[in-house]
Order: C-alpha cells, then structure tokens, then sequence
C-alpha cells in the first residue's frame, strides 16, 4: 500500500520544524510539500530535505493547500494520501497507524484523534467547544473534527475538491461532505504535541466560519 499512498504537507511560513517533519516521513511514503504562499525559507528546506514542491502563489489558505495537493495526487495515481501539518504537531513515526487502521476496517477517511486534556488551555477551550457544538448538531459521534493529521482514499479527495472552503475549516467540511456521502470514517489516537511558536488560526475569523459551518450542518439536519 505505501508505494500507492502519499504524504501532503500544507506548509505556510513552516521552515523552523518542516525538515525534520519531511525526513521522518519519507521512510514510510514520498512526501508532497504544497507552499502556500510562504515568505521565508520552506520552498528551499522542502527541496533541500527531499520532498516534491508544488506552490500557490499567495497564502490562499490551509484547504486550498489540501485541495492543490489532492488534485496532485489523483493526477499521479496516488490511491490513498496521509496529510500532516509542518509544524511539528504531528509525529510522522504514528503513520503506520493509519495505515494498519485502514488495512483492517478499510474506511475511507481516518482521522488522528487527540487528547484534548493534553493541550494548552486555549487550544483545548476551542476544541472542546468545537466538538460540542457539532455533536450537538450532528446526530454521528465526532470525536475530534479539527486534527489534520488524517489518512484519505481516492473517493474522498475527489469529493472535497468541490468545497468552497479555502480555510481550516475545509478539514470540518471533509467529515460533513464524506457523513453525507455515507463513507466510512474512523479515527486512531495520536500523540497531541505543542511545540513553541504563533499558530496560524485567527480566532475570530475561525470562530465566524466554524460558527457558519454549524449553521450549515443544522439546516441539513431539520
């Protein structure tokens, strides 16, 4: 299965921890870097570390990454693709995981599941709120809607390319668009790991497009 899965790692202004994120990766999988729009080194640490670079001119958002990089795999004839974050949140040696999860219950969306007690008090505010708030509008269990780290097949990459979504919330939308398309989703723990550094989210603009995703839920419900 590894010869026919690859890697996309969405990278924005991620030099300080993409190099070893790619070169722990690549003994599992070749590696997919998608620089959207970056100002500082990523492109040449990307290359200089082993991965394939594609780019998006400006800094067009996490989902428009994501979208990029499926729409290069289905054109390489990548069946199945592991996506993970640059930023050093996602260990890369937890692949294998995925990877057993779907050998053996064959869904075709896997997402890492977090241990919200682990994460700063913030992050896990949000979180928490965020789970809440979509259980309490969606009648299926979602344990953890936010995680990038996540395994996808072929019918689900060709599904979310329609989203409209550009932003983090493309990740939320993926498990609306795959529960309403009946695809099997299943979810592996993973380590949750902060490491030091601003995070990409803006806060109020993420809570008005999650606080719309909710409502977009809600109506398909009544």
């Amino acid at each position: 299965m590894k010869e026919n899965t690859l890697a996309i790692i969405p990278a924005y202004n991620e030099s300080r921890y993409l190099s070893a994120t790619i070169k722990q990766t690549l003994p599992f999988m070749p590696v997919l870097v998608v620089n959207d729009g970056s100002t500082d080194s990523t492109p040449q640490i990307a290359q200089q570390a082993g991965a394939n670079l594609i780019h998006n001119p400006t800094n067009l958002g996490k989902g428009a990454a994501l979208k990029k990089g499926f729409q290069y795999a289905i054109e390489h004839d990548y069946r199945t693709v592991i996506t993970l974050d640059g930023d050093g949140q996602h260990d890369p040696r937890e692949i294998p995981l995925f990877l057993e999860k779907y050998a053996s219950t064959g869904a075709k969306l896997i997402i890492g599941k977090r241990d919200f007690s682990q994460m700063p008090f913030v992050r896990r505010l949000a979180n928490q709120s965020g789970s809440y708030f979509l259980n309490a509008v969606h009648p299926q269990h979602i344990p953890d809607n936010q995680s990038g780290y996540r395994l996808l097949t072929k019918p689900v990459m060709e599904l979310v390319l329609e989203s409209q979504e550009s932003g983090f919330e493309f990740e939320v939308e993926m498990i609306l668009l795959s529960l309403e398309q009946n695809i099997l989703i299943d979810w592996v723990p993973i380590k949750t790991i902060y490491l030091s550094g601003d995070s990409k989210i803006k806060p109020i603009q993420h809570t008005k497009n999650y606080i719309r995703i909710l409502w977009k839920v809600y109506r398909s419900n009544l």
